[in-house]
């Protein structure tokens, strides 16, 4: 702890310090709640996702062995050129939120490729959507996280140091106040004492 003056000056800057950190800790431990609200909305998110992946691509094995029997059509066939996405803010974090994603899906032969290639493709631009919205999640959670864990800490550095050390400070600097009037109404009497009996002398 920093050594803090006993004056009536210092008691003053100290009261004003506890009433700042008394009234920003709620606002940051409310901050720290809505943080954790929102990270288990987006991971609830993310998982409905992940799961929609997953079925997706489950029911993209039925394909497999049409895949095998024209390999050469797949190649090429589908090209993610980038994914689109917005921002928003979650109590007060600029995050990403997907929007779609840019596919290119090369022209088929309709002579010579077999008649499934196009449901192919689209299952194939399904699943990188799916894979790209929970991509982004990610990132969302990610971020949010990362303010938490800062915001954490301001509320643990205000609840358990700034607070109880104005306080401590408060109290010594108060108890030394106390004691200097104390001594300086002693000293006013045995000063008036003396004049007494001074006066009684001459």
């Amino acid at each position: 702890m920093a050594k803090i003056k006993l004056t009536k000056n210092e008691l003053k800057a100290q009261n004003d310090a506890l009433k700042r950190y008394s009234r920003f800790l709620p606002m940051l431990q409310l901050k720290k709640q809505q943080l954790q609200a929102e990270i288990a909305g987006i991971a609830a998110r993310a998982e409905d996702v992940a799961r929609a992946e997953r079925e997706r691509r489950k029911a993209l094995d039925s394909w497999i062995g049409l895949f095998a029997t024209a390999p050469e059509t797949l190649e090429g066939l589908v090209k993610i050129e980038g994914v689109k996405t917005s921002t928003a803010n979650i109590a007060g974090v600029t995050v990403p939120v997907y929007e779609s994603i840019e596919a290119k899906v090369a022209q088929a032969d309709l002579f010579s490729t077999p008649p499934w290639i196009d449901e192919a493709a689209e299952a194939v631009v399904s699943v990188s959507a799916l894979r790209a919205e929970r991509e982004t999640l990610d990132r969302q959670r990610e971020l949010v996280e990362r303010e938490l864990a800062a915001t954490s800490q301001r509320v643990n550095l205000f609840e358990k140091v700034k607070i109880p050390e104005c306080r401590e400070n408060i109290r010594i600097i108060k108890i030394s106040i106390g004691d200097e009037q104390t001594a300086a109404v002693t000293r006013g009497k045995m000063a008036k004492a003396r004049g007494r009996g001074g006066e009684g002398a001459a």
